[in-house]
């Protein structure tokens, strides 16, 4: 009986002896001979390709000039070196460029040099999802955007954008309508001419079409209307002119239509009643639009919260039944030549917070309350009517506006229309400011605009 206790014991010491052995082992190689941590053996950081990296420091060499050292400075470009702006993805355990931003964007951005150019390698980036560059050409250096090899990016590229570059000059080429990945294209601010390709309306995937601020001409594509994806179109402060084609009637997705500062033609199309996501519809400064209000169906546009029209050669009557859009914010007609009584119904707007009506041929009394007139102040515009009057009340009433005395007698001008020793009126313009360009605006337009900004943020 004894001798098997003690031998039970002997297996259990033994077992504990190996334990400890074991424990031992483990400590070693996690400590040096002094007894410090050890980090593990780290993997092989991902490789790539050294035709790759050699075509991503050509390609922002091109840019930013011939002096960079891209390979001394960056020898590691997706890893332990990497380059402001550029972004990398693995891809069957290899590195490839997918984002590439250049302009002075940050303080450590890279930065375009005087003669920036387009480097051929460019379009060896074969994973590249987003180009974007800033400020790279002045007008000092007139560059135009190569016509040739975007095919090869057709698979990848999501993001396209180049903005504020005087000196990106010349033609948008057509063949960027070969990009079927693209979902965002945006030329803004640079000296882009000629027409707006077509081939652009069989870009399937695109959401945002941006090419304000160029100087292109002719007609708005027929062919747009084919971007049944599209979120946001601004064609905005360029030459274009003829009508506003039909076509973009299908853009049931389109939120933002952007159009001001052309020269378009054939009237307010009809076909924008039966657009339910338009929330933005900006078409001001088109003076040779011309046409009329539709009379019925402004009920329809649910969402939309920005309608300006100021400066397009308006004729007509305001409809009564523009009260009906629940969600209205910026009513800009300003500018036009509006005839008739002006509904009384707009003050009972529900979210309104700028109405601009000044600069047409409106007649008759305004019949809104001095507590309308209050909660508006300068966001509310109805001088240079001359046949306009307002009633003389306590408490509020429109500036610039003829008080009405009676009905035999003609309008006469009260105190608060003096707006200064000499008599004279305020001028005000109800343009919206641009997306990216720089034009004239009025104080009390700006005012309004960032009123309805502040609350929409509060």
């Amino acid at each position: 009986m004894g001798r098997a206790r003690g031998g039970r014991l002997l297996l259990v010491l033994a077992a504990l002896f190996v334990a400890l052995l074991l424990l031992s082992g483990c400590a070693a190689e996690g400590e040096d001979e002094e007894g410090s941590p050890v980090a593990a053996a780290e993997e092989p950081e991902a490789p790539m390709e050294d035709k790759e990296k050699a075509a991503l420091y050509a390609a922002i060499g091109g840019f930013v000039g011939k002096a960079w050292n891209g390979s001394g400075l960056f020898p590691d470009p997706c890893g332990q070196t990497p380059i402001q702006g550029v972004s990398c993805d693995l891809f069957n355990g290899l590195w490839h460029p997918t984002v590439v931003s250049i302009g002075p964007v940050l303080d450590n951005s890279l930065q375009c040099a005087p003669d920036a150019r387009f480097s051929p390698q460019l379009f060896d980036l074969r994973r590249l999802k987003s180009l974007t560059f800033y400020a790279c050409f002045p007008a000092a250096n007139p560059t135009a955007i190569p016509a040739a090899n975007w095919y090869r990016l057709a698979g990848t590229l999501e993001t396209l954008e180049f903005r504020s570059n005087p000196g990106l000059a010349g033609a948008i080429p057509a063949s960027l309508g070969r990009l079927a990945s693209l979902q965002s294209l945006v030329l803004v601010d640079n000296n882009l001419t000629g027409a707006v390709p077509p081939e652009l309306g069989g870009l399937a995937k695109l959401r945002r079409l941006v090419l304000s601020g160029n100087g292109l001409s002719g007609p708005v594509p027929a062919t747009l209307g084919g971007l049944k994806g599209l979120l946001k179109m601004d064609l905005s402060n360029n030459r274009l002119d003829g009508r506003i084609p039909p076509e973009l009637a299908g853009l049931e997705s389109l939120t933002l239509l952007d159009l001001r500062n052309n020269s378009l033609t054939g009237g307010l199309p009809e076909f924008v009643l039966g657009m339910p996501a338009l929330q933005d519809l900006l078409l001001s400064s088109n003076p040779l639009l011309g046409g009329t209000l539709m009379q019925r169906g402004w009920e329809k546009m649910a969402s939309l919260a920005t309608l300006d029209l100021s400066n397009v050669g308006l004729g007509g009557a305001i409809p009564e039944s523009m009260a009906a859009m629940p969600r209205l914010r910026f009513l800009a007609l300003d500018h036009n030549r509006l005839s008739g009584t002006v509904p009384a119904k707009l003050a009972a707007l529900p979210s309104i917070g700028a109405m601009y009506l000044n600069g047409n041929n409106l007649t008759g009394a305004l019949e809104f309350s001095p507590a309308f007139y209050q909660r508006m102040g300068s966001r509310f515009a109805s001088w240079d009517n001359p046949g306009l009057c307002a009633a003389e009340a306590d408490g509020g009433a429109p500036t610039g506006v003829a008080v009405c005395k009676d009905a035999q007698d003609p309008p006469r001008v009260g105190v608060r229309d003096r707006m200064d020793g000499g008599g004279g009126k305020p001028e005000a313009s109800s343009s919206l400011p641009a997306s990216s360009s720089s034009f004239g605006l009025s104080g009390h337009k700006v005012a309004g605009l960032w009123c309805l900004v502040m609350v929409m943020v509060l």
